[in-house]
Order: structure tokens, then C-alpha cells, then sequence
């Protein structure tokens, strides 16, 4: 029996439409998803009390999709069974998102548990290598996402990121904790003319059953509000939720969304 963890955003929904049965839908006290209505919803301080209860109720396997911030934590709110839980946790609330989730994997493994990817289940949201759109990239854009990739692995490396935008060899922007919408919110005050590629793509081993980078319709809309030429992602490494409206919107608006291969 497969649970679904949701968080906010596409992702929830993308993944039950593809399953044959509904899942048990689970939520994160205060990152309930946005249009699925959750059969379980959890404290942070009762995570062990939650994954009793998923036992008890057959579940084998989980899977963890959409977006979950970090929660604030009030210690009297600890129950018992979390108790022996809480030096992980206190780890994982103070590392980069990558050490974090691989905490809660470790997590739900230890209790005998199977963490599957949003994209094994849905295996389609990992879009073929190549242009997706009418318009394509130009040299200068494929030049600077050459670039966007070392600076990308770079802040892989440090667990900072997994997107930043680049015009000309330059960085324009970097994600940071507050994620790739707000980023490029951050460019629409940009003082130039305009122009740049936002590049999206996982960390360097990064552990992909949680937390793979996606994009979708509010992607497309804010890096034309930023300003942008169009978004290049990593092959097999990001996902593209919604796609028909995304590469619709990106006709629409005149951006190229293409996939490339992972640089070496």
C-alpha cells in the first residue's frame, strides 16, 4: 500500500493521476496540499506517531511530492514516540534541503519503509532530450547555460540550489532557500534591457526519491516577468508539470524551453 506525502503545488496531482487506485494522502501540518484532500495530517513533532500509524494501516511504501517548507517546532508538542526521532530531526532542520531530505528518508527506511520517486511513478514528467518549443536557443543562450551548469554544481556542492539564471557569461540570479519563483520575482526589477536563461537541474548526487527539481506554469510566467529568453533544464533530472500548458504557454510568449544533456 502506497502513501502519498503531498505538499503544495502540481506535483500531488500529477502523481495520483497516474496511479491505478487513489493513495492514502498524507500531509505535513501546514503544507497541505493545494487541491487533494489529505486523509492524514501530521505534526512534525508526532512523526513517529505518524509512521506507527501508517504501519498499522499497511502501508510499505511512501512517496514524498510537492513543496514543504521548514516548520517551526515546538518542543512541548513531542511526543513520545518522536522522541528518540528528535536529534535527526534537529540535524536535518539546520542542513541545506538535500542533507534534510536525505534525513527523512533515512527516517521512514529505518522503520521499514520503501521511499519511491515522484517520477518512477509518473515516469513522464522527465521530458525527452531536446527543443520543446517553436522557438529555439540561440549560441549565446546554449553558451550560457554552459555556464549556468559549473555555477549550478557549484552550489550543488554546498547544497545551496538548484537553478540560477545567466546573460552573457554573468549571473544574474541564484535560487537560495526561497526557491526558483522567488528568484525570478527578484529579476523584475531588473535595471537592463532584458534577456538571460534560467537553468534548472539537480545537485551533484543529489538522492532523487525526494525533492527533484521541477518547473511548470508558474515557471513560464515568471521568467517572462523577469525578463528572460527562455529555460533549459538537465535531462532526466528536472520535471515539467502541466506540460502541454507549459509548452503552450511558452509558444504563446515567445520562450524556448529546450532539455540538454547533464554537463561532465
Amino acid at each position: 500500500m502506497l502513501a502519498l506525502i503531498a505538499g503544495t503545488g502540481f506535483l500531488p496531482d500529477e502523481v495520483v493521476s497516474h496511479l491505478g487506485e487513489r493513495p492514502l494522502i498524507c500531509a505535513l501540518e501546514g503544507f497541505e496540499p493545494d487541491t487533494l484532500a489529505a486523509d492524514v495530517v501530521f505534526p512534525l513533532e508526532q512523526l513517529g506517531s505518524f509512521i506507527a500509524d501508517l504501519k498499522s494501516r499497511g502501508v510499505t511504501e511512501i512517496c514524498m511530492a510537492g513543496a514543504v517548507r521548514r516548520p517551526v517546532v515546538d518542543p512541548a508538542r513531542i511526543d513520545a514516540a518522536t522522541m528518540p526521532l528528535v536529534p535527526i530531526l534537529q540535524q536535518a532542520i539546520m542542513s541545506g534541503d538535500d542533507m534534510a531530505l536525505r534525513a527523512a528518508i533515512g527516517i521512514f527506511e529505518d522503520a521499514g519503509l520503501t521511499v519511491r520517486a515522484a517520477h518512477e511513478i509518473a515516469p513522464d514528467l522527465l521530458p525527452a532530450l531536446g527543443c520543446l518549443t517553436e522557438v529555439q536557443p540561440s549560441e549565446a543562450d546554449l553558451a550560457d547555460v554552459d555556464r549556468a551548469a559549473g555555477i549550478l554544481r557549484s552550489m550543488g556542492a554546498a547544497d545551496i540550489g538548484q537553478a540560477c539564471v545567466v546573460l552573457k557569461g554573468q549571473a544574474l540570479a541564484i535560487e537560495s532557500i526561497f526557491g526558483t519563483d522567488w528568484m525570478l520575482q527578484s529579476l523584475t526589477q531588473r535595471p537592463d534591457a532584458g534577456g538571460g536563461v534560467l537553468f534548472k537541474g539537480p545537485k551533484p548526487d543529489q538522492d532523487r526519491r525526494a525533492d527533484l527539481p521541477a518547473i511548470g506554469p508558474d515557471t513560464v510566467s515568471g521568467a517572462v516577468a523577469a525578463g528572460l529568453s527562455g529555460i533549459i533544464i538537465e535531462k532526466g533530472g528536472v520535471m515539467v508539470l502541466q506540460r502541454d500548458r507549459v509548452i503552450e504557454d511558452c509558444n504563446r510568449l515567445g520562450l524556448f524551453l529546450q532539455v540538454r544533456e547533464r554537463a561532465v
